[in-house]
C-alpha cells in the first residue's frame, strides 16, 4: 500500500507533464503530513517522545523509483525493478535513525538485546 500513491502520482506527472519527480513529490508531501501529525498529536497533545514516533524514511526509495522511470521510460520495467529497489532500499535508508535503538539494555537479571 505504501508504493501505490507514489506510483499513481508518478504516472500522472509523467503522462501529463513529463516530469520524472512524481514519486519524490508524493513522498515529500507525505513526510510533511506525517511530521505534522507526529509533532502536533503525539508530542504536543499526548507528550509522547518524538524520537519514538519517527516515520519511515522513503525519500531514497522514491528517488530510485523516479530515476528508474527516467532511465527506462517504461512503466513495466519501472514497476519491476523500481518496486524491487523501493523495498530493498527501505531498511538501509532507515538504518541511520534505527541504529541507536539496537543497543544492549541493562536489566536486573543481566544484559538483554532488544
Amino acid at each position: 500500500l505504501l508504493i501505490t500513491f507514489p506510483a499513481a502520482t508518478q504516472y500522472f506527472m509523467w503522462e501529463k507533464m513529463r516530469l520524472p519527480i512524481g514519486a519524490t513529490f508524493c513522498v515529500m508531501t507525505l513526510h510533511f503530513g506525517q511530521w505534522m501529525n507526529r509533532v502536533f498529536n503525539f508530542y504536543f497533545w499526548a507528550w509522547f517522545p518524538v524520537n519514538f514516533t519517527t516515520p519511515g524514511l522513503m525519500i531514497p526509495s522514491a528517488i530510485f523509483l523516479d530515476v528508474m522511470l527516467m532511465m527506462t521510460g517504461s512503466y513495466m520495467f519501472t514497476a519491476l525493478f523500481g518496486g524491487m529497489g523501493w523495498s530493498l532500499l527501505f531498511y538501509p535508508s532507515n538504518w541511520t535513525w534505527l541504529a541507536p535503538f539496537h543497543l544492549a539494555v541493562k536489566h536486573p537479571t543481566g544484559p538483554l538485546m532488544s
